[in-house]
């Protein structure tokens, strides 16, 4: 039995995006008033209530979603001009405490990471210890927002009303992470990585070690760009091209094609506007004119991160 549970946060989630959803609802003025108020609340019974629902029933939701969005029924409201008089007053009045909260969050999650496992009372425990750092990250997300409004000195409905209203700046790339992590899944149930490892094992010399760790890498970022996420091309890649190829036919070491192998995926998410929590997000919060401003300044890192991990792996995988 544990006291902490993953899904109490994600109920307090869901209860934030029906709060989201009443305010865009309610909200005469909003461009896409009726379509975003039923894309968050319906996002909002996923969170708040998926756990009980029939798998089917979320499914309709998520279609749902997908509808609405495809159809630019999901949008920001109307920017209000900002009061840069009073965000001036207000930062020289708080200063660096403002930072307190950010620091207490990464803090927080350390800490309870490595101890809130270990709290027990008998056959109680407080925290199940395969979940305890997404619990710790809850826990200090609420600590972080109490320590926010206590430096701020604003009132609680302050938090919603922003936090709505960030949330709607965001929109629907809040969910590609999610949609793309689940699609790797159905692509390795499918058996994707068979019909990739016969598609390369046609067209390349992947006898060659340099080929095959070509391969692997290219296929690592090739697939994290078009899913959008390394740990759903993962799965894919590592199956249709580096086991077979590198490790079972070269006898390459298995760890050090995983890990370099990862941070290939890794230079992929750098360029491509389906890992939108990376690219599209900050360019959303910035408010660039440029939705593409991020990953073009990422390019040419991106590229020296991938040959780089080619010649690591190059020199050690069939080395150690």
């Amino acid at each position: 039995m544990t006291l902490l549970r993953l899904e109490y946060f994600f109920v307090i989630a869901g209860f934030f995006l029906a709060l989201t959803a009443l305010q865009v609802a309610r909200d005469a003025a909003h461009p896409r008033r009726w379509g975003s108020a039923i894309f968050w609340g319906l996002l909002a019974v996923v969170f708040a209530a998926g756990k009980v629902l029939p798998p089917v029933a979320v499914g309709y939701i998520v279609v749902l979603l997908v509808l609405l969005a495809a159809m630019h029924q999901v949008s920001a409201p109307f920017a209000a001009k900002p009061d840069t008089a009073a965000r001036s007053a207000a930062g020289e009045r708080i200063g660096n405490r403002l930072l307190a909260p950010a620091v207490l969050i990464p803090a927080i999650v350390l800490v309870g990471g490595f101890t809130l496992d270990k709290v027990r009372c008998g056959t109680v425990m407080l925290v199940a210890p395969a979940q305890v750092t997404q619990v710790s990250l809850g826990l200090a997300v609420l600590a972080g927002l109490a320590l926010a409004l206590r430096i701020t000195r604003a009132p609680a409905r302050v938090p919603l009303q922003e936090g709505g209203r960030l949330l709607q700046v965001l929109g629907w790339t809040l969910l590609l992470p999610q949609m793309l992590a689940a699609l790797g899944g159905i692509f390795g149930r499918a058996g994707v990585g068979e019909v990739v490892a016969r598609l390369v094992a046609a067209g390349l010399p992947v006898e060659l070690p340099l080929v095959a760790v070509v391969a692997y890498c290219g296929g690592m970022a090739l697939f994290t760009m078009i899913m959008g996420n390394a740990f759903a091309a993962f799965p894919v890649v590592t199956l249709g091209i580096g086991l077979p190829f590198i490790v079972t036919a070269q006898g390459g070491n298995p760890a050090i094609m995983g890990a370099l192998g990862m941070l290939s995926g890794y230079c992929g998410t750098l360029v491509t506007p389906m890992a939108a929590n990376f690219n599209l997000v900050p360019a959303l919060l910035l408010e660039l004119e440029d939705r593409n401003a991020v990953i073009k300044t990422q390019l040419p890192m991106a590229a020296a991160i991938w040959i780089f991990n080619v010649v690591v792996m190059y020199l050690c995988v069939y080395r150690f």
